[in-house]
């Protein structure tokens, strides 16, 4: 199957996740990629055994959501916009696991070998 930009640009973003977390993140879906009017996808995946997370992408804007039965959560991030955040998406990448990690018991991120 042959990807448009917005695939591509989210499979590249899936595999900088899988570089910066490593085992703390488990299997990425990759939705709603379109280009229709203008660039917009989501990727869900599981962090830390705990959450299922989605990241979004709409027209630029970036941001993760925790998925709560059929409600989401927004997480705040210093790192809004695609374009202006750093190359690597480090910046962004700590500031989802800070938010994450904070919600989650200690002793389960020791017994799972996260801390």
């Amino acid at each position: 199957m042959e990807l448009n930009k917005a695939g591509l640009l989210a499979s590249d973003i899936s595999d900088r996740f899988k570089e910066y977390f490593g085992k703390q993140i488990g299997t990425f879906t990759i939705a709603n990629a379109t280009e229709t009017l203008s660039m917009m996808f989501n990727i869900t995946f599981v962090m830390y055994d705990y959450f299922i997370v989605t990241f979004s992408y709409n027209r630029g804007a970036i941001g993760c959501s925790l998925i709560q039965s059929q409600y989401s959560i927004d997480l705040d991030n210093s790192q809004k916009w695609y374009e202006e955040a750093d190359s690597d998406l480090t910046g962004f990448f700590q500031g989802l696991q800070q938010e994450i990690e904070m919600r989650i018991p200690d002793k389960f991120l020791a017994y799972k070998g996260f801390e």
